[in-house]
């Protein structure tokens, strides 16, 4: 993975971003099936997607029941939009890969958690906005 400081703005054409977005997403009836090969598997995959799309991990964690992915993303980019290429990606080549993953209807759950993460609080960003007329 390229090293890179979580708190760098990101330049991009016309926009300059800091956009860290931390995701967390199950298998089907959460199973444990996220372990050994498979594991290490998808932590391939997961880089594929994400260095194709120019998007940087900052953290991942993979453990047998749920995945943290802690990434920073282009401004162009929406968290379901990365969902959706990071789990159908996965989803393609675990279940071809390990045909014991094929008991599942499907690999993944369709939801997922996000929540986004800068330099700053929202406290902070509260407080410069309202001293912009001071």
């Amino acid at each position: 993975m390229e090293s890179f400081s979580p708190d760098e703005y990101r330049h991009e054409g016309n926009a300059i971003s800091l956009l860290n977005y931390h995701f967390v997403f199950i298998p089907k009836r959460r199973k444990k099936v996220l372990i050994g090969a498979i594991a290490e598997r998808l932590q391939q995959v997961i880089c594929e997607v994400c260095i194709e799309n120019r998007w940087k991990i900052v953290a991942m964690e993979i453990m047998p029941d749920h995945v943290h992915l802690f990434l920073n993303v282009k401004p162009t980019d929406n968290p379901s939009q990365i969902m959706n290429r990071i789990k159908g990606r996965a989803s393609h080549h675990l279940r071809r890969e390990f045909p014991e993953l094929l008991k599942l209807p499907t690999l993944w759950t369709p939801s997922y958690f996000v929540s986004t993460a800068g330099n700053i609080s929202t406290k902070n960003v509260i407080e410069y906005i309202a001293h912009q007329k001071d």
